[in-house]
């Protein structure tokens, strides 16, 4: 694009995400200058310049300068809308997001890497494109040209425009987004990376129901770096954790910083990194005067903690305490190349463990399981092809494929992988290079229709003797299953709560009130199911593939507080097993994502809640359903 050229209009079969209504060159986008961010969600470069982007979002807010986001999907899960959706609501992304069915729209741009942005002037020409991270002073001068050149000729729009974006239905959901579980059996404790309310949850082992009492939660949920008490720190979207020597270990991500908890009285320290994305290669300073780029995951051998620094597609050593920080393996090249530590090549590590003396990595962005052998300082490829060789094929090597793994866990039979882009669960033989599905179907959801254990990119899992624990991070939970048996429960951290009160984003759907239900008798001893049904307006559906939200409360007790994909209504929510004493009058909320029909027919929550008299009894069901209002009085933006 060495000359200005008309920029191709915006239009896709697949539609548009986080927004009310389609956006149009010839239509609301004449008059203003147009910001495209061409992005998919596995890439951490995307992931990067978002920051940037929000800047100039705020920045601009009161001109006539519209941010709309264009995911060129790399791999096949990505293509699928309610991936999408999700990662939208995980990234915070407040822009509307134009599907790019086949890269149609990459292609019409000439864009030929992620992330790559394109500025278009008010007359529909294209100004200025920047690609890769680190663009944000050069995109807030093409904007402020841009704006300069509409006033003088009169060509501006008088102000943005307005779209309803989507927000989430996982207000209710004790955990949000938890991106990876570190379980010490030794100590007997849960440590939970509740990655998107910003804060590290630690709990009790679970009992054989699956319930675990909070034992601290630390972060106040907003983001920030703050040091100190557990319930003054404060994090920004943390991931990987540790345990060593009475300290808990956090990459905290978006920071880029690793901190420590003192597991005595819980306060935070940082340990390593500076609070800003680095591209230092190599390393060699101590503690805070070190910088690093989004460390991913940890692993430790006795004082030494092994980063998958995902930013800078390299796996880094600190020697505890004194923190000093250097490069272990990879040149910061994305890429896969094995040999030598300081020759080889990663692409976006995002999950590391130690197994018979050897490293192991979820090489995410090649789809691939890396290996580190360490008494030689020699880099190997148990399974994985490159960038853009991946799939889902279980078996052995050449033919395995894995699709974006994010977690890789140690286990007496060989590693656990989480494959995230496939949903699954599996064991990898890296000795004889073999894969094999244990959990999951290969598509999104919480358990199939015989009880089995379905998984939404699952982001991380850590093993202790014959049981995983996994962050199953789109349906907002922890899962712990038996590797021999497969059964599986679904943890119930006791007493927690979201950091704070959900906010109603403007155009989200009012709650329609209390319903009160007729009264119910159910079954002493036994587990309960509630099926919740709705009765919506004829243009305005439940949209199956986005997270619903269930709480049932007993007076101030809570019994259930679960969130996923709603799947068809009616929604079934099972209850544990209930005593007499669960009787008394239930408060059952629920959210909901409904979506008018159409290709853009944007996502708004819509929250209902009954009033349920119960009664627990031996002669008792072990059902019941309770139904939505009518439709006149649901209240939907525009239905």
């Amino acid at each position: 694009m060495s000359s200005p050229i008309h920029a191709p209009e915006l239009d896709t079969p697949l539609g548009w995400l986080n927004t009310d209504r389609p956006l149009r060159f010839d239509g609301e986008l004449r008059g203003r200058v147009v910001v495209l961010d061409f992005w998919t969600y596995c890439c951490i470069n995307c992931i990067h310049i978002l920051p940037d982007l929000a800047f100039l979002e705020a920045k601009y807010a009161n001109d006539p300068v519209t941010f709309i986001g264009v995911h060129s999907a790399k791999f096949t899960n990505e293509a699928d809308p309610g991936t999408i959706r999700a990662a939208i609501l995980r990234y915070e992304i407040a822009h509307p997001v134009v599907i790019d069915d086949r890269m149609k729209l990459w292609r019409a741009y000439a864009v030929r890497s992620w992330p790559t942005v394109v500025v278009v002037d008010p007359t529909g020409r294209v100004a200025a494109v920047e690609a890769g991270e680190g663009r944000r002073d050069a995109l807030d001068r093409a904007i402020a040209e841009a704006l300069a050149q509409g006033r003088s000729a009169r060509t501006l729009a008088d102000g943005p425009v307005t779209v309803q974006r989507e927000t989430s239905a996982a207000g209710t959901s004790p955990l949000c987004f938890p991106g990876k579980v570190f379980a010490d059996a030794e100590l007997r404790r849960i440590f939970v990376a509740d990655s998107n309310h910003n804060r590290i949850v630690v709990a009790d082992w679970p009992d054989e129901r699956g319930r675990c009492r909070v034992v601290k939660v630390v972060g106040t949920g907003a983001v920030g770096a703050a040091d100190g008490p557990a319930e003054a720190a404060t994090f920004h979207h943390p991931q990987g954790l540790v345990t060593g020597q009475g300290v808990l270990y956090i990459a905290d991500t978006e920071n880029h910083l690793i901190r420590a908890i003192d597991l005595e009285d819980y306060s935070v320290t940082t340990v390593v990194g500076t609070g800003r994305m680095t591209y230092d290669f190599a390393g060699g300073a101590l503690g805070i005067d070190q910088g690093i780029n989004s460390p991913w995951d940890l692993t430790r051998e006795g004082s030494t903690l092994y980063v998958a620094m995902a930013g800078e597609h390299q796996i880094w050593r600190i020697d505890m305490p004194v923190g000093f920080a250097r490069a272990l393996a990879g040149t910061g090249r994305e890429n896969l190349a094995d040999g030598p530590t300081e020759r080889a090549a990663f692409a976006q590590p995002s999950g590391i463990c130690l197994h018979r003396g050897h490293l192991f990595i979820a090489d995410s962005e090649v789809s691939a399981i890396r290996g580190i052998d360490l008494a030689v300082e020699r880099v190997y490829t148990v399974i994985g092809e490159g960038l853009f060789t991946f799939g889902d094929v279980d078996g052995a090597h050449p033919k395995a494929r894995l699709q974006h793994p994010l977690g890789v866990a140690s286990w007496s039979a060989g590693l656990l992988v989480a494959d995230t882009y496939n949903h699954r669960i599996k064991v990898v033989d890296p000795a004889a290079r073999t894969a094999r599905t244990i959990f999951g179907s290969g598509f999104p959801g919480r358990s199939d229709e015989g009880g089995g254990l379905m998984l939404f990119e699952p982001g991380g899992l850590s093993c202790a003797g014959d049981e995983v624990f996994i962050a199953d991070t789109n349906n907002h939970r922890v899962i712990r299953a038996d590797l021999r048996t497969q059964r599986w429960t679904e943890l119930e951290f006791v007493g927690l709560q979201p950091p704070a009160p959900e906010k109603t984003a403007a155009g989200a759907a009012s709650p329609a009130g209390v319903v009160a239900a007729g009264a119910a008798r159910l079954r002493a001893g036994a587990k309960a199911t509630l099926l919740l049904d709705l009765r919506l307006p004829p243009n305005v559906h439940v949209n199956e593939s986005a997270p619903s939200s269930v709480e049932v409360k007993c007076g101030a007790r809570r019994l259930i507080a679960t969130s996923g994909c709603s799947g068809r209504l009616p929604l079934a929510v099972a209850l544990p097993v209930l005593s007499e004493q669960d009787g008394g009058t239930w408060m059952v909320t629920a959210s909901f994502l409904c979506c008018r029909d159409g290709e853009a027919g944007a996502c708004f929550p819509l929250d209902v809640a009954w009033s349920l008299p119960v009664t627990v009894s031996d002669d008792g069901t072990d059902r019941v359903t309770l139904t939505q209002a009518p439709a006149t009085d649901v209240a939907l933006p525009g239905a």
